[in-house]
């Protein structure tokens, strides 16, 4: 009965490990995923910008 209880702790050791470094995986590619659409959303203005700003030349 023992052996088992510290089969389980070691289990959910582990288990917890891996999931808090899949959630760190995940939080690092949702803050790249941000800055990437803050940029291309840059980039779309200043092409709508340049556009407008073009044609009245």
């Amino acid at each position: 009965m023992k052996k088992l209880h510290v089969y389980e702790s070691l289990a959910f050791l582990i288990l917890t490990t891996v999931l808090l470094t899949g959630c760190e995986a995940i939080q690092g590619i949702f803050s790249a995923g941000v800055w990437v659409g803050i940029l291309i959303v840059i980039v779309v203005v200043f092409i709508i910008i340049r556009v407008f700003a073009g044609g009245k030349k």
